[in-house]
């Protein structure tokens, strides 16, 4: 036996109480709970709070990184009475402006309900918890619980086998209290302000930098808003709110879709409905992507004891940016290429645009007006929408590139004699030529007859983007052509220099002045593209002083707006409420690009195009359920608002009570982008607002309604709106067959339309076909195809012996139809051959030499019938 060793004791046990810390310490690193899968893992520990998610990772390159902040705290709210709708709290602009002013008639009710307290996200009172109980429910499954004094909530959190950065959450709250409730989705993580670098709840904003100033942040989306606002879903596009870290990460989080709103129920719409919240913060106003379900005191919130609420959601983290991360949000989630496949035509575009010819060479019909100013007769059409002052006398031109190519186009006598002088008149008389602050501007967009006063859409002011618009595009659009008109040449050149004179140092201009020459708006900054009005001129003028303004102007706009986000509209009735001008931006650049080479300016046209995809609603997702609409029958496919685009939308625009538009000015750049950068996303989302829209179109006219709330009621109060639709229509059609032919068959572009979009002007002259020059050619009644889902084009070659007819599948299966062609009215001689060529211009088949056809076109394919006649066709 050995003697006993005080000392030899001492060390033995100071080694075993170092050993068993040690053990402790390794169990206390241990998580209670994990989910991990190759890409991602959550670990929850118990607290004495109880259970905290400890760790969230990712795998980025094949190493796993831990990502700050992870939490795992739930938010329940409750209201023991419903909350108020409206709030009367006064806003006002960074510049001390109230807003929105009193003239502005259709924001300021609607803003108050848009500061209520639950979009403000402090209705109600609050419980914020830990779940305390845990357990395991299947492979990679965890259930938790919580009981509260409001009552127990049930949460399973999952991975989703398909999906691997998705994880898949339901939330269950079975009540014990009387009251309305509002559920919130947990807390993954939290991103500080230091490490945002991309923000957005689509339709609503975008940008890199947070807001404080609740009328720029939550009014315009210029800035991420600094308070934690839950986001309606009426012109919320993707039910989606989409953070991107600094830290290399980005999360969203994703609506099951089946929780959202359907925007016409059965009979009747219910596009004001509201079931779901997004905000881009919790309530503590901490950036984390969040959704709230039901919408406290909205449809389905109110709950009596006993009652359940049941809401399912996923979270998508990844190392991918916002762009990637709303894609899979867009296709894997609100399938939005199930509703693109469902999407047939019933009448073709191509048909569409020589019935329109018919409705805008009727003065009924289009409303066309002629009046007398100042002792010339200008003409326009009649206007009934909203314009301060009108008394129902405005008028309107819309497309004056459509106009003209229309006119070039067909020959149409009625249109070169009745129609284009009267409106070179009105374009005329819009520009102001004599002296002073305003000379070369355009002094209103609209003409009241009555008081015989040009007049902007909403109070007496004058805007450099009009000035762009209604000056430079317009009359650059014309120009091309009549490009030997040395009067239009002037009024160019007076438009040009008023823009070089606003210009600020900085590059920018102001947004709009006041008659007595104040810069007004001082709130806003122009993030527009005014710049293109100067594209124009040296295009036409050939001046580089104008191109070197106009890359000061791009050079503002790209560094302060696209760069940021941050966006203004051009519509003054929604207080310039971020619109279709972003989409005109993509274009804007594009057409810089081609003109300087700078890569930078291709990089933002397609920031900025990526960031418009956000303007096209992809919910619910469509299917064939029966509905009826005016007491007609159709499938809901037929209606769905997911492809199209809105007008304005975010917090003030016009989507909020109209829902989105039919006018797709935006579908031919979405292929142009398509094309230039791989992109499936664009070209889906124009075809989809090009393809199977017969529900919105008036079958008398095959005008389409604008607002989707409009159903199938024709022009309405904008038969000007039928310029645009031939305009667009064109754009697309030509973008088509220019990708489906790998660039061998092309048209010259023109400029971008006024206002609506980024569609551009087209037949000023001639483009090629498989390398022979080629003349576009509209010969409505001409031309028929039995099949709707395959579109036409015609042309024709510069010596007149050739007639090309390019045909267009529309659907994802190979088309068949019969083609017939009259060529009475092409006054052609006798039909030689007719071939039938690929899309690269190889010969496929020759054809019998008759007037009727069996044709048949690949699946989202183009096949060139070519005839070739004895004489020139004219």
């Amino acid at each position: 036996m050995h003697p006993f060793n005080p000392k030899a004791m001492k060390h033995l046990i100071n080694c075993l109480l170092l050993s068993l810390l040690f053990s402790c310490s390794i169990l206390q690193n241990e998580p209670d709970f994990i989910l991990e899968n190759d890409h991602l893992k959550i670990a929850w520990e118990l607290k004495d709070w109880g259970y905290k998610i400890s760790e969230v990772a990712i795998k980025v390159e094949g190493k796993w990184q831990t990502l700050p902040n992870p939490s795992g705290e739930y938010t329940l709210i409750r209201s023991e009475t419903k909350p108020e709708e409206k709030s009367e709290q006064p806003y006002q602009t960074t510049t001390g402006q109230k807003f929105p002013e009193e003239i502005y008639k259709y924001q300021t009710e609607h803003w108050k309900e848009q500061v209520n307290s639950v979009a403000l996200n402090t209705a109600g009172k609050t419980i914020e918890f830990f779940p305390d109980e845990a357990q395991p429910i299947g492979e990679n499954k965890i259930q938790f619980k919580k009981k509260t004094d409001w009552g127990t909530v049930m949460i399973t959190w999952s991975l989703d086998p398909k999906f691997p950065q998705d994880i898949l959450i339901e939330e269950n709250l079975e009540v014990s209290q009387d009251g309305f409730y509002s559920l919130s989705s947990p807390i993954l993580l939290i991103i500080p302000e230091a490490d945002l670098e991309w923000a957005a709840v689509p339709g609503y904003f975008h940008g890199n930098k947070l807001e404080s100033n609740l009328v720029l942040g939550y009014g315009y989306g210029n800035g991420v808003p600094s308070s934690p606002i839950v986001f309606s879903e009426k012109t919320a596009t993707t039910l989606s709110p989409i953070i991107s870290s600094k830290q290399g990460f980005t999360l969203a989080l994703i609506s099951n879709p089946e929780l959202g709103r359907d925007p016409w129920k059965k009979d009747q719409m219910s596009h004001n409905d509201c079931n779901v919240g997004l905000s881009h913060m919790n309530r503590q106003a901490k950036l984390t992507p969040s959704i709230y379900y039901p919408v406290l005191g909205e449809f389905g919130s109110e709950k009596k004891t006993g009652e359940s609420l049941n809401f399912g959601f996923r979270f998508s983290l990844s190392d991918r940016d916002w762009f990637e991360t709303l894609n899979h949000a867009v296709y894997n989630v609100f399938e939005f290429e199930k509703g693109l496949n469902l999407r047939k035509n019933r009448q073709s575009l191509s048909s569409r645009v020589n019935e329109m010819y018919g409705y805008l060479t009727d003065p009924e019909t289009s409303l066309w007006r002629v009046e007398d100013y100042e002792g010339v007769k200008i003409g326009a059409q009649a206007y009934l929408g909203g314009v301060v002052g009108s008394d129902k006398d405005a008028m309107k031109n819309a497309d004056y590139g459509a106009m003209w190519m229309l006119a070039n186009a067909t020959g149409s006598s009625y249109l070169k004699g009745k129609v284009l002088p009267y409106a070179l008149n009105f374009k005329l008389a819009q520009q102001q030529t004599s002296g002073g602050f305003f000379q070369g501007a355009a002094i209103g967009q609209y003409f009241l007859s009555k008081p015989k006063i040009f007049v902007e859409e909403w109070g007496k002011m004058v805007e450099p983007i009009a000035l762009t618009y209604y000056i430079m595009l317009d009359i650059g659009n014309i120009l091309l052509f009549e490009p030997e008109n040395e009067e239009l040449k002037k009024r160019l050149t007076l438009g040009a220099d008023l823009l070089l004179d606003w210009q600020k140092e900085d590059g920018s201009w102001a947004v709009a002045y006041s008659r007595e020459e104040e810069e007004i708006f001082l709130e806003l900054q122009d993030f527009r593209p005014t710049f293109y009005g100067l594209l124009v001129a040296h295009r036409i003028l050939k001046d580089q002083k104008y191109l070197e303004a106009a890359i000061r102007g791009a050079d503002w706009y790209l560094e302060n707006g696209v760069k940021n986000g941050s966006f203004l509209g051009v519509c003054g009735d929604m207080r310039y409420a971020p619109d279709f001008a972003t989409g005109q931006t993509a274009q804007a650049f594009l057409d810089l690009f081609d003109m300087t080479g700078d890569e930078k300016y291709q990089a933002a046209a397609i920031q900025a195009a990526k960031i418009y995809t956000t303007y096209i609603y992809t919910h619910p997702i469509p299917s064939r359920e029966i509905k009826t609409v005016n007491g007609k029958q159709i499938q809901d496919w037929e209606i769905a608002q997911a492809g199209l685009s809105f007008e304005h939308g975010g917090t003030l625009g016009s989507a909020n009570f109209h829902g989105p538009i039919l006018l797709a000015s935006h579908a031919g750049m979405f292929i142009r982008m398509h094309q230039l950068t791989g992109e499936r996303i664009f070209a889906d989302m124009a075809r989809s607002a090009a393809i199977g829209r017969h529900a919105f179109v008036d079958e008398k006219t095959s005008v389409a309604s604008y607002y989707w709330k409009g159903m199938n009621s024709g022009a309405g109060p904008f038969p000007h709106h039928a310029w645009w639709q031939v305009g667009w229509i064109t754009d697309y059609l030509f973008s088509e067959i220019e990708l489906r032919s790998n660039g061998k068959i092309t048209f010259p572009r023109g400029f971008i339309t006024p206002k609506v979009g980024p569609h551009q002007s087209y037949g000023f002259e001639a483009g090629k076909i498989f390398g022979e020059k080629a003349f576009q050619k509209i010969v409505p009644d001409a031309v028929s195809v039995s099949n709707p889902s395959i579109e036409y084009v015609i042309a024709s070659s510069e010596k007149g012996d050739k007639i090309w007819v390019t045909l267009l599948n529309q659907e994802n299966e190979s088309q068949s139809g019969d083609l017939k062609i009259d060529f009475t009215p092409f006054q052609s001689g006798k039909l030689l051959s007719t071939k039938v060529l690929d899309y690269n211009g190889s010969e496929i088949e020759k054809k019998e030499i008759k007037a009727e056809w069996e044709i048949s076109v690949p699946a989202m394919g183009l096949i060139v019938l070519e005839f070739e006649f004895e004489k020139n066709p004219l």
